[in-house]
């Protein structure tokens, strides 16, 4: 079982060297991962979702978060093993072209550790600032993936699409590995989770409870069978914390190290061997109890 940690990219405590001190920290300990993820702004009014007419408030940690590539190209350099992830990167906000040779150059930078987290976000002034439609956003992000593993594949590169075009070029960097950066779909709807499955993209679900969980991969696998793609990762996300005592009334996969432990045996059975949390402890904590994890955690 692989273990990954949300690093501490956001919030007025967030800073270079506190970043790279958990990434170093969780690589020393034994953890498989560690993860950045995107958010460009945090509206002084909240944030309407798209389609939706109530503002959302969000965290004050958002009025500063640091972009994920970048952080990321920065933890290439001070980690030598560990697996660095976007968890997610809100690609349709973003030109394939830019996001592919991005992505590509971080992967080169850190010597193919790279997984790459991708998704459509939801919030409607994002999309605004960014200058994109919000309109058709799955077949959009679909198409994006299509042109970024174009991008990624042999010279010359072209891309004649419904929302993209990429005259005939050569691009690079390529990344390491043949097959392009592995991607994770950021999913949940079941639309989105299907299509993921369909376009032999990994899946990132967040878990909110077993049943859904469950419908949420057997789905996937599903549309990944009939595809014809085979052994594609999923990556659980759990937003939720590792306490050093136990909890009664307690989400999936949080609670204390030997409650968690209960918990991964229901996931192994599932064939999910990859768990991130998002902690909002500090750090320091997430750490300790991570590496009590990693020591009592079967092989």
């Amino acid at each position: 079982m692989k273990f990954g940690l949300t690093l501490p990219s956001d919030g007025v405590h967030a800073s270079p060297e506190r970043i790279a001190t958990v990434a170093e920290e969780a690589e020393r300990i034994g953890l498989a991962s560690v993860w950045t993820f995107e958010r460009l702004m945090n509206p002084v009014d909240g944030a309407i979702p798209i389609g939706g007419t109530d503002p959302v408030p969000l965290p004050e940690s958002y009025n500063s978060v640091f972009d994920p590539i970048e952080t990321l190209a920065y933890l290439a350099a001070r980690t030598s093993t560990i697996t660095l992830g976007t968890a997610v990167v809100n690609a349709t906000l973003h030109s394939p072209i830019v996001l592919a040779r991005r992505f590509a150059t971080l992967d080169q930078l850190c010597g193919g550790r790279l997984v790459a987290g991708v998704g459509v976000g939801w919030m409607a002034a994002e999309y605004e600032a960014a200058g994109v439609p919000e309109a058709h956003r799955g077949p959009r992000l679909e198409e994006h993936i299509t042109a970024m593993r174009r991008v990624w594949g042999p010279n010359p590169v072209e891309h004649q699409g419904r929302f993209y075009r990429i005259a005939p070029a050569n691009i690079g960097p390529k990344p390491v590995a043949a097959g392009g950066v592995t991607l994770l779909a950021g999913s949940m709807a079941p639309a989105a989770v299907e299509r993921a499955g369909r376009l032999g993209v990994g899946l990132f679900p967040i878990i909110m409870g077993w049943d859904m969980l469950d419908g949420v991969v057997s789905l996937f696998r599903s549309a990944a069978e009939k595809a014809g793609h085979e052994s594609l990762p999923v990556v659980v996300k759990v937003n939720g914390s590792i306490t050093t005592s136990p909890i009664d009334d307690r989400a999936p996969l949080t609670g204390a190290v030997e409650q968690v432990l209960e918990d991964l045996e229901r996931l192994r059975a599932t064939g999910i061997d990859h768990v991130v949390w998002t902690m909002d402890t500090d750090p320091a904590d997430q750490l300790s109890v991570l590496a009590d994890l990693v020591r009592k955690a079967p092989s």
